[in-house]
């Protein structure tokens, strides 16, 4: 998948065969013991927020705002013990922007934050035992300077600085040991959920979205994968203006470890409090670039929007990390995407009707009322739909999941007629984080004419865009 190389016919060929992944080491935990524990969770807090909806009447916002914190704690303490898809739910929640009060909102972001920066590290002595494992020679063998102290935490693996013995600086990351397992049992776990998914929406083609999922999960089990994902991204920005992709070390890879070139910069939340309005907008632009950009020019989706996943080196560049989950998409699903906004901008409801059929969101034979389709689809699309300035936010970030969530938001009869094809899961995924984080920075630009201009509509209209401009007319991967 990496290159993507061509037959003899003019055809690409598919992605590479996937290497297959080390046993793990120390699980942790059963499936039985993390599906309990996720259970309790799910259980206190439910128990708690009806408890205190009863006391905010007796005692005000303060019971209501001791519950959230508590809540919060909570969720950190059991989601960052038990790593894998587990935690990763509680750093997604972290940065999404929930249909919650703001004073809760920031609650839940400042507490869940430790999640995402700062979590729970596995000892030294453990991370040793994979590498050993994986190279057959100690760490200090394998690379001149390797440092136990982790750089960075994250749901499946953490990262380490090293040295190649020609003087290369690199960090490596290490999957933890029995993570594979415990992830198995996460997803083993979700198949509880399939009854619950089927009442809520009965059109709902749930086994294809688990089977999208679980090849999602498994991707980012296997680093060697994740090498080929970033070395695919590395070779279509390498000399990019203004977005940077580190550099893949192969030889120095392995089922679980990666192995990468180090880049320094400023973390989202450093950046976020010494950076300039200006200064977030040209990020927030760069970032909707290389999401939208990817997808529309190489067909390629990484799908982990995630603050941590970004670095800033202060000089108006972007890098971007980890990706252990991507997408390669279909040309005809990329035709999709495009004929429904076109149908969505120009408000054709016969159209937009017509597209969702054809490509699988509505089953044959079942009728939906149009209108009220492109009202939700347009609410979605909003900061594309218009030829102006739009500012992204946290109020319409909270409004694209309470459409798909709350059924008090008047589109829950309308949902359950939809189904949602596996090729869209990670789209759904992308773009809630993608909304989320561009409201952080305040993003402001003309959206549609910069969706337009990915989508090879119309020409540069932003400063970024003339600049990238002549590295993409000649990219020889425009797929």
């Amino acid at each position: 998948m990496a290159v993507m190389p061509k037959r003899s016919d003019g055809t690409e060929e598919g992605p590479p065969p996937k290497a297959r992944a080390s046993a793990p080491g120390t699980p942790l935990g059963s499936r039985t013991q993390r599906g309990a524990n996720i259970a309790r969770l799910g259980a206190s807090t439910s128990t708690g927020y009806l408890t205190s909806r009863v006391r905010r009447l007796r005692d005000g916002d303060a019971a209501d705002a001791r519950f959230h914190a508590e809540t919060a704690e909570k969720m950190v303490e059991m989601l960052g013990t038990m790593k894998g898809a587990a935690m990763k739910i509680g750093q997604i929640a972290s940065f999404v922007d929930l249909d919650l009060p703001p004073e809760a909102q920031e609650t839940y972001h400042a507490v869940l934050a430790t999640l995402r920066d700062a979590a729970p590290a596995v000892h030294p002595d453990q991370v040793v035992d994979v590498l050993t494992e994986e190279f057959g020679a100690a760490p200090d063998e394998v690379f001149a300077f390797w440092d136990p102290t982790p750089l960075a935490s994250a749901s499946i693996g953490q990262v380490h600085r090293a040295q190649l013995h020609d003087g290369t600086q690199v960090v490596t990351k290490v999957q933890y040991p029995g993570i594979a397992e415990a992830v198995q049992h996460d997803l083993a776990n979700a198949e509880m959920f399939v009854p619950l998914a089927r009442m809520f929406s009965p059109n709902l083609q749930i086994r294809p979205l688990m089977e999208e999922l679980r090849e999602r999960l498994v991707d980012e089990l296997d680093y060697q994968q994740e090498a080929l994902y970033q070395q695919a991204f590395f070779e279509r920005y390498d000399g990019h203006p203004f977005i940077r992709i580190p550099r893949v070390f192969p030889e120095w890879c392995r089922p679980r470890v990666l192995t990468t070139e180090y880049m320094d910069g400023q973390s989202f939340a450093e950046m976020e409090a010494s950076t300039d309005a200006v200064s977030k907008r040209r990020y927030g632009e760069i970032i909707y670039r290389f999401v939208f950009g990817s997808l529309n020019r190489f067909r390629l989706f990484n799908g982990d929007p995630h603050p941590g996943n970004y670095l800033f080196p202060g000089d108006g560049t972007v890098v971007f990390l980890d990706f252990g989950s991507v997408k390669l998409f279909r040309s005809i699903t990329r035709t999709e995407l495009h004929r429904q906004l076109d149908m969505i901008i120009q408000r054709d409801v016969e159209g937009l009707v017509r597209e969702l059929r054809e490509s699988g969101f509505l089953k044959a034979g079942e009728e939906a009322d149009g209108e009220r389709l492109m009202e939700m689809f347009r609410l979605f699309n909003q900061p594309v739909l218009e030829d102006a300035d739009y500012r992204y936010t946290a109020e319409f970030a909270r409004d694209v999941i309470r459409i798909g969530t709350d059924p008090k938001a008047g589109y829950w009869a309308l949902l359950r007629k939809l189904n949602l094809p596996p090729d869209y899961l990670v789209l759904n995924r992308i773009q809630w984080g993608v909304n989320s984080i561009l409201a952080r920075l305040g993003a402001r630009a003309n959206w549609h004419r910069i969706a337009l201009e990915l989508m090879g509509v119309r020409p540069p209209t932003t400063l970024l865009g003339e600049e990238e401009q002549p590295f993409i007319n000649n990219s020889p991967f425009l797929a």
